[in-house]
């Protein structure tokens, strides 16, 4: 079952970038953003009114937490590092989850870091720095039409969040229901992104004005129901089934996905990008055999 979740959620967010690359065709990075944490909030309202009221108060400071660093500010950062960064590169980075986890949880929750994890961990810091800084940015194919390499930064500082919110959730909210867990969490942070969007952006003057706004938003509501929604929930039962590191290294099978979709769109992909990738999942590959 561990396993089986884990190819579904590898394809579902491996998806995730092209259609971030679509939705901001028309919409700002913020108004993706803001639109993908209130469409999934909105999905899951009827789950979280049942279970909110089960939720022991002294937890509520643990789901606000993981649902602020590992949800709402990652949602804004990927589709900001998108407008300049080729969707296939932000997949391939997405890979720096594992290292995060691995150092958030040395660092916050007692977790052991191994000379060959401290290996695995600089291995993934090097491949992101060969990626970046030798292959660029992977052209100009992007929904401005500008290519710059270090909007992969904002991946980096993501990933940061999710390593902070796999661990919040495995030591801190363990018993809570998967379900329970992406509700809550969501109706947590839903209310504050669904007011900016409404208030803060011109979204709806967007969708009622823009040639292709509809379409552009029918990507982002694929992206909020399936990569946002469904996938946290898939990923919290994972979670709990299995270690934080296992239900983080779905970022192998990711980068394929998402490199995949990425060159059917016509991406450009050389040879520094290619070896910084190996040198990444290089380093998620010795963090996940030590011991």
């Amino acid at each position: 079952m561990a396993w089986a979740l884990l190819l579904i959620l590898a394809t579902i967010w491996g998806t995730s970038f092209i259609l971030m690359k679509k939705g901001l065709v028309v919409f700002s990075a913020m108004e993706l953003g803001a639109t993908r944490v209130s469409v999934a909030a909105l999905l899951l309202l009827p789950f979280a009114l049942r279970h909110v009221g089960t939720v022991e108060r002294s937890r509520f400071k643990w789901l606000a937490l993981s649902g602020v660093v590992g949800t709402l500010i990652p949602a804004f950062l990927f589709a900001y590092a998108e407008t300049k960064l080729a969707s296939g590169l932000a997949g391939v980075l997405n890979a720096l989850t594992v290292v995060f986890t691995l150092l958030v949880g040395a660092l916050l929750f007692g977790q052991r870091l191994t000379g060959l994890r401290v290996l695995g961990i600089t291995l993934g810091l090097v491949g992101t720095v060969v990626m970046l800084l030798l292959g660029g940015s992977g052209g100009t194919d992007t929904p401005t039409g500008e290519g710059n390499a270090w909007y992969g930064i904002y991946i980096l500082v993501a990933t940061i969040g999710y390593g902070l919110s796999v661990n919040v959730i495995k030591h801190r909210l363990g018993g809570m229901t998967p379900m329970a867990v992406t509700a809550v969490l969501l109706l947590l942070i839903g209310g504050p992104a669904l007011a900016y969007l409404l208030v803060g952006t011109g979204f709806l003057h967007k969708l009622a004005t823009v040639p292709g706004a509809w379409a552009a938003f029918g990507y982002i509501a694929l992206l909020a129901t399936m990569s946002t929604a469904v996938a946290m929930v898939l990923f919290n039962r994972l979670i709990q089934q299995s270690t934080a590191l296992f239900a983080s290294s779905s970022t192998y099978l990711i980068p394929i996905v998402a490199l995949a979709w990425g060159a059917l769109d016509g991406e450009a992909f050389n040879l520094w990008h290619f070896l910084g990738m190996l040198i990444i999942l290089a380093g998620v590959l010795i963090i996940h055999r030590a011991r």
